[in-house]
């Protein structure tokens, strides 16, 4: 685990305190185990390179590094303060072999060393949290940067580390009141402006940012309190563009299947909290107790026209073909699809937890832990419907002229009729879809108790420094609820005008063509004209569910610090015993009958065994060398662990069925990692590591025989009670292996004129060889993984200014997005360099306006595109979207 050095920790504290942008301020990164920091010369250290934009950040970095034995990555509070990221996610992004997935413009997601966030864990201050998604993923844009003092990734397995996953672990930490010698109260405020403008007539795209923070220490400095608090008011712009897919002509070409043209307009506003009590009062006893809360609140508006092209009754003319493609035409007897959607997403997190550190002697240290955390999210998808008529009036057709974009893939669309007109439009089901709109109130809710004992017993001779032992048990469930789904009907017809009171502005679609679409209000238009008319149907049932797992986890860990030789060696090996018991309750929908499900429940008993080493040499000529081996699991994603069945007999009399299974084992994988480090003078250093995961056991879906006896066969009678089931069952082989570079240069090293200048750069190159149908099967992608990540850096700090301009990059990956229904669905994305700059200057302690600084920031400064694409269709695009550029402009003050 991690314990940074006393005399490092209040070097970057000081540093830190100088820039509030962030409002919460660096401290001792406290070990999942909560270790005392006086004891921190005796724990076996982690290997950490910090991301920061100024050189003292850089050199602390440095130092930790070369006194560190595992592989992590790590980031102060100084240097969030420093790129004041909207959440912790972009700041995380830049770390060597991380990288995060764009939801909505914004670093929501991180995949770790080529990883889903599902292989993956998190914790706050050492414990396991839980997520608002399906799965186990969290979304790190729910947590503000602002609270946050410190965040550690952890790359290689450790034995004292609970709740660690198979990709990394990532520890967020808050503040602790007694890290800081004086009191501090510091203030941020921050304007942000979107590029794209208003693009829906009732968004803003300006916005603001403000955090506070309070931290005092009382009772001799025995007692100290800490409170920060972070609101977040953002605008969200999004020019969108969507292709339905690419049948063939029979001639073989491709065509576009149908587009959207869409405006997005999100408001996003979160309010963070962070509270920690912490309470010393001798050297025997040491207690924090600390809570946070986040609410997250995403209000979007969203328009667009939808018209169905090659996969409708429309007839193609003049058609051009490039490239074994239709790249321009005709199609006459259109029926465009006028949407006015809103939706509403409500997220909650709250966790709380307590740890007291009881030290009778020299020799032993004694901890107890208890925790609670808890999500919740609340959802609102409403779809209204407009068009020129209904499906069933002949007249209500058009034509529509189009020729594609080879470099993006948007079509350039010229419609024969207006799109704003209200005289000609009207509330309708334009395209034949048996409903009006739709709307759906999806919900979840996570809830995770732990508890844990461990102790510590110190040695002061001999190879091994000290050993640990302790015994964790977690108890989580998750639910997953559909709410109601429902069709909206007009109440007084098929087509009814848009009560002039309704209207809005059109929005512009010009950037595929056209001049505009209508608008009215959403919200007005579906408490005033719609009755909703109950879905009742089988993929309704499948969203309900619940899954409970109960863990216990007991491990031994032995601190190794000795010389091998002239050469000393720091490190240390241990083991886990973690045994878990899983279940999971949904519902057998029979035959399609979602009028009569049943309740039916599942699970198993698994017990795995993981053993770990991490060892680090110091060579001469200040070189380091790290060995890290270990096993490790992550847990299956909780939506293929549901207990939701459907089955029946299919046309040749035989029982079949899909859903889920709650008897799933974990990924498994044996890890291997070599470090390799050369550092300058301690201010510059070179770092090579190479990292293989050979997968024991992993998880895809196949189809299975399965034994149905004791199923109703509502009055047949199959040929056997023997039937296939499609599920997700685990496989067996494959590998994950790849290196990493990095580098952290400041440019004085080679020329003294350059202080103030330096480079931190990375890059990540990865490989998988996954065959899930044996080892002369085909090779298949594992979710999430970049073949390769680079992240770069240049900056500047001298004299109270500073300047920095970042570049995260990464290639094409199978990502997870929303889809149908609300789902999780798997998309090829495309790469892309994510470019991030910022300026400011901070105000002299010998000037007037000390404790100030000023922070000018753009964000997304190219207006990278987000992409995805079909890579059944020959790699053709799937989805274009550009959000573009933040620009913040902020003060801080600290007193």
């Amino acid at each position: 685990m991690l314990n940074l050095k006393r005399n490092l920790l209040s070097v970057a504290l000081a540093s830190a305190t100088m820039t509030l942008a962030m409002g919460a301020h660096a401290q001792t990164a406290p070990a999942p185990q909560q270790q005392d920091q006086e004891n921190a010369d005796e724990a076996r250290q982690l290997d950490t390179v910090v991301v920061t934009g100024i050189r003292a950040g850089i050199e602390n970095a440095i130092e930790t590094k070369q006194s560190s034995t595992s592989i992590v990555e790590a980031i102060s509070a100084e240097d969030i303060g420093k790129l004041p990221d909207l959440s912790i996610a972009e700041s995380i992004a830049r770390l060597p072999g991380l990288t995060a997935q764009r939801v909505a413009g914004r670093a929501s997601t991180i995949q770790i060393r080529g990883l889903a966030d599902d292989f993956g864990t998190t914790l706050l201050n050492g414990r396991e949290q839980v997520s608002v998604g399906h799965n186990r993923g969290v979304e790190f844009d729910q947590y503000p940067s602002e609270v946050m003092s410190a965040v550690v990734v952890y790359k290689t397995p450790d034995a004292s580390l609970i709740g660690q996953g198979l990709s990394g672990t990532v520890d967020l930490q808050t503040v602790r009141p007694l890290s800081f010698p004086d009191r501090v109260i510091a203030f941020n405020v921050r304007g942000e402006r979107n590029s794209l403008g208003e693009l829906n007539p009732e968004s803003d795209d300006t916005g603001y940012r403000v955090s506070g923070t309070y931290i005092d220490q009382f009772l001799d400095d025995t007692l100290g309190v800490a409170i920060g608090y972070a609101r977040l008011d953002s605008p969200g712009q999004a020019n969108r563009w969507e292709a339905w897919g690419y049948p063939q002509t029979p001639s073989g070409a491709w065509l576009l299947g149908g587009s959207k043209s869409q405006v997005s307009s999100v408001d996003n506003v979160r309010d963070g909290l962070m509270a920690a009590i912490e309470w010393k009062p001798n050297e025997q006893h040491h207690s924090i107790v600390d809570l946070y809360y986040s609410r997250f609140e995403k209000t979007e508006t969203l328009r667009f026209l939808e018209v169905g092209l090659g996969w409708s009754g429309a007839t193609l003319s003049n058609a051009v073909v490039e490239d074994g493609g239709v790249v321009g035409g005709r199609f006459t007897g259109v029926r465009p699809v006028l949407r006015n959607d809103r939706n509403t997403q409500d997220d909650k997190l709250f966790a709380i937890g307590w740890n007291h550190r009881f030290t009778p002697n020299a020799d032993w240290t004694l901890i107890g832990d208890l925790s609670f955390s808890k999500a919740e999210r609340e959802e609102m998808l409403l779809e209204t419907y407009a068009g020129l008529g209904h499906v069933s009036d002949p007249g209500a057709t058009d034509t529509v002229d189009f020729v594609i974009d080879r470099s993006t893939g948007k079509p350039h669309l010229t419609f024969g009729r207006s799109y704003t007109d209200p005289a000609t439009i009207v509330l309708t089901d334009p395209g034949g879809w048996g409903q009006d709109g739709f709307v759906k109130f999806p919900s979840v809710e996570d809830r995770l108790y732990s508890a844990r004992v461990s102790a510590e017993r110190n040695f002061e001779t001999g190879m091994f420094s000290s050993v640990e032992f302790g015994l964790n048990h977690a108890n989580r469930e998750k639910t997953r609820a559909s709410g109601l789904e429902a069709f909206l009907r007009l109440r007084d017809g098929q087509e009814v005008p848009i009560p002039a009171g309704f209207l809005r502005d059109p929005v512009d679609l010009g950037y595929t063509g056209i001049p505009g679409s209508i608008t009215y209000d959403v919200m007005g238009v579906f408490r005033s004209m719609y009755d909703l008319d109950e879905l009742v149907h089988p993929d309704v049932r499948n969203k309900n569910w619940t899954v409970e797992e109960k863990v216990t986890t007991a491990y031994m860990q032995w601190n190794i610090n000795t010389d091998m030789g002239t050469v000393p060696l720091r490190g240390n090996i241990g083991v886990q015993v973690v045994r878990t018991d899983q279940s999971s309750q949904g519902y057998l929908v029979p035959f399609s009958d979602a009028d009569t499900p049943v309740r039916i429940s599942g699970g198993r008993t698994d017990t795995e065994i993981l053993p770990s080493l991490n060892l680090a040499w110091s060579l001469p000529a200040d070189q380091m060398l790290r060995f890290g081996l270990g096993l490790q699991i992550a847990k299956p994603r909780m939506d293929q662990m549901r207990a939701n069945q459907n089955v029946s007999i299919n046309a040749a009399n035989l029982w079949e069925g899909n859903g889920g299974n709650p008897e799933l084992e974990p990924w498994k994988a044996t890890a291997v990692d070599l470090s390799y480090e050369k550092y300058f003078g301690g201010r510059g250093y070179v770092s090579l590591a190479a990292f293989h995961k050979d997968l024991h056991t992993w998880i895809k879906e196949d189809t299975v025989f399965r034994d149905y006896t004791g199923y109703d066969p509502r009055g047949r009678t199959p040929a056997s009670p023997i039937g296939t089931f499609t599920t997700p069952v685990n496989k067996e082989g494959g590998k994950l292996y790849g290196f990493e570079v990095a580098v952290s240069v400041p440019f004085d090293l080679m020329w003294e004129p350059l202080e103030g200048f330096g480079l931190i750069a990375s890059y990540t190159n990865t490989h998988s060889a996954v065959r899930p149908d044996g080892p002369d099967g085909a090779v298949e992608p594992l979710p999430g993984l970049s073949r390769e990540v680079s992240n770069l850096t240049f900056y500047y700090e001298n004299h109270g200014f500073s300047a920095r301009v970042s570049q995260r990059k990464r290639s094409s990956f199978m990502g997870e997005v929303t889809g149908f229904g609300a789902d999780r669905s798997r998309r090829w994305i495309r790469g892309e360099e994510i470019v991030d700059f910022q300026m400011g200057y901070a105000f002299g302690d010998d000037t007037a306006l000390r404790g100030m600084s000023v922070l000018l920031q753009i964000n997304n400064l190219t207006n990278e595109p987000y992409r995805e694409y079909f890579p059944e269709f020959s790699n053709l695009p799937r989805f274009y979207s550009e959000y573009g550029r933040q620009v913040l402009l902020g003060v801080s003050y600290k007193f």
